[in-house]
């Protein structure tokens, strides 16, 4: 809603802030939410589910109902929930809506403008509506900058395993000899061996075994090639035990036997 100036926004005379009763629950209803709805968690805990998706409240968290969505929440009896609703709608095309849900980092900047908000409403002074709708604005663009930080957190957080993922590439093909395992590589990357291998995979183009195993090949083609050393040798200088095993090996990975490259 970044290109909306604030007198397209419709203020709707439903808004409030409240502390929910013993009893309150959000009931999922045939009809779906007729306009947009900014629904803050200042307080308690709970569980709401939006269009399917089930999320565990608490404090700061914050949603953008948007028109057709379906929605219902329960509370805990034992820590209710204070919460800000605020219904609007607009009169132009929205080319860029905020996300659906997020967790508010900077609390204190969006509580005071929702407090803003809810006040200029009640008493109505002169000018107030139009002062809303600035406030209202500015609530937008506090969550479409929290979703910008969190799509650069993500992005961040990619570029760092990646550079992880290569740097345990890189190992493997420094030292094609060790006795390398899923297992102790990812612990060297400080990850599960599961999602170290998952993400090998999707950065690399291929398993983290086959990496191992092409790195010794390709190593034990140079060294035939340029050391003089024997199939043998070359063999057991890679950790190989087993000579012929190492043979159909080398075949699979260059099509030729090792004793071809000599």
């Amino acid at each position: 809603m970044l290109n909306i100036n604030p007198s397209d926004f419709v203020l709707k005379p439903f808004y409030g802030t409240i502390h929910c009763e013993p009893n309150w629950q959000w009931k999922k209803r045939e009809n779906r939410i007729p306009n947009y709805d900014l629904f803050y968690i200042w307080s308690g805990e709970g569980k709401l589910v939006l269009n399917g998706k089930s999320y565990d409240v608490a404090k700061g968290h914050c949603f953008l109902f948007k028109p057709g969505d379906q929605t219902s929440a329960t509370q805990s009896p034992q820590n209710r929930l204070k919460l800000t609703y605020i219904h609007f709608d607009i009169t132009v095309t929205s080319l860029i809506t905020p996300s659906a849900h997020r967790i508010i980092g900077n609390t204190i900047s969006f509580e005071s403008l929702l407090t803003q908000y809810i006040r200029l409403c009640l008493i109505k002074e002169y000018g107030s509506e139009i002062e809303a709708k600035l406030i209202l604005k500015q609530l937008m663009i506090h969550l479409l900058r929290e979703d910008q930080e969190k799509e650069k957190e993500v992005l961040e957080i990619s570029n760092s395993l990646l550079e992880t993922i290569q740097e345990i590439a890189n190992y493997v093909q420094v030292h094609p000899s060790e006795r390398h395992s899923i297992a102790s590589l990812a612990v060297r990357a400080n990850l599960s061996p599961q999602y170290f291998s998952q993400k090998f995979k999707q950065y690399m183009g291929h398993t983290i075994k086959f990496h191992i195993v092409s790195s010794r090949i390709k190593r034990a083609e140079h060294l035939l090639h340029y050391s003089g050393m024997t199939v043998t040798e070359t063999a057991y200088a890679l950790g190989y035990n087993d000579l012929h095993f190492f043979s159909r090996q080398f075949k699979k990975y260059t099509g030729k036997n090792p004793s071809e490259i000599r």
